[in-house]
């Protein structure tokens, strides 16, 4: 059980389900595009899922599971993804799953 996870993902998921109701799904995006400031961070928030959805590819590889759905969930429904990815984790591939990141972070610091 991975308490923290959860806690993150029903709180991060009511507050979605309560802007939903509010604005609707593209209400959300059109907020995004209100000023120069909102797009930076909408922009920011796309590229910084980009890069998760990356790593969940290579570490989905490494752990013999399948990114693809939670790939789709993080185009579609941003952060949901990679919660969903690290909450259904088993915990073999946690421990994997860190051994990919460390190395993954090693390699870009060029070592190894």
């Amino acid at each position: 059980m991975k308490p923290g996870l959860t806690l993150v993902a029903l709180a991060f998921g009511a507050y979605t389900l309560y802007a939903i109701t509010q604005v609707g799904y593209f209400g959300i995006w059109a907020a995004g595009f209100a000023s120069p400031g909102a797009l930076q961070v909408l922009l920011d928030l796309v590229i910084t899922c980009l890069l998760i959805s990356s790593w969940m590819v290579i570490d989905a590889r490494a752990t013999g599971r399948n990114p693809w759905p939670y790939v789709l969930i993080t185009l579609v429904a941003g952060s949901f993804g990679p919660l969903f990815y690290l909450l259904l984790a088993s915990r073999n591939s946690e421990v994997s799953s860190s051994a990919t990141l460390a190395s993954s972070a090693a390699a870009g610091r060029g070592i190894s």
